[in-house]
């Protein structure tokens, strides 16, 4: 089994669906201090006058002093009401607007309740199997882990891994200096890295930025040409 782990983000960037695309098994990581501000309650999309903007949801109890499992939502209605009405601007340009907008609520309707991670992980679903993507998700404060008292950075992934019987793990590229093969080595498991290719599209007549939420990026492209692109561009790197 290949697993990979991730904390849940808010419809997050193409490459984070490459990397889910390169495994077997999806961790949703839940279990550390949630960290406010993050790309787990807001993403970005392009600006229809210049730049991006913030897509977000916002939290009735946002703070370090929760788990991330603890996250909750003010409103889902208004939520979704949000995203969908700064997605507006681009209907009558992009050329899958009517697509988009309907995954937008598919993965709000699916949310369980008012936890933010349940509604990320329903928007990760929804968004896997627009694209054809394989989703075999499940949620690391449910697995019952017996974690030590004291964890690094670098520590949780081959714990989970080894707690799961994980043949290999892969991580972004970025995450590189995170880790110490020699740890993965010790209990056989092959530690890999997802280098991914840009996913660059024609916004026009607005101007393209290359490091938006995979909502931008469908707007624009058919979901048959981004699942092909997600695949086809990454490398999966030994370390």
């Amino acid at each position: 089994m290949r697993l990979g782990i991730m904390q849940p983000y808010f419809f997050p960037y193409p490459g984070h669906f490459a990397l889910i695309a390169s495994v077997d098994e999806w961790i949703v990581f839940d279990v550390t201090q949630y960290t406010p501000k993050t790309w787990m309650n807001r993403n970005r999309i392009l600006h229809p006058n210049t730049g991006w903007q913030y897509v977000s949801v916002p939290l009735s109890n946002s703070s370090t002093s929760i788990k991330t499992h603890e996250a909750r939502l003010v409103s889902l209605a208004s939520s979704e009401k949000e995203v969908l009405g700064k997605l507006t601007a681009f209907r009558r340009h992009a050329p899958f607007y009517r697509q988009v907008t309907e995954l937008v609520r598919t993965s709000f309707a699916n949310a369980a309740g008012d936890s933010l991670c349940m509604l990320n992980v329903s928007a990760l679903r929804t968004v896997c199997d627009y694209l054809g993507l394989p989703f075999k998700a499940r949620i690391c404060s449910e697995l019952g882990l017996d974690f030590p008292a004291t964890m690094g950075p670098g520590d949780w992934a081959p714990f989970i891994c080894e707690s799961l019987g994980a043949a290999s793990y892969v991580n972004p590229i970025s995450g590189r200096n995170l880790f110490d093969p020699t740890r993965f080595e010790r209990s056989g498991i092959e530690l890999l890295f997802a280098e991914s290719g840009e996913l660059h599209y024609d916004p026009s007549p607005f101007t393209y930025d290359p490091h938006l939420s995979i909502l931008d990026a469908m707007l624009w492209i058919s979901p048959e040409e981004i699942g092909r692109a997600l695949r086809d561009n990454t490398t999966l790197i030994a370390a």
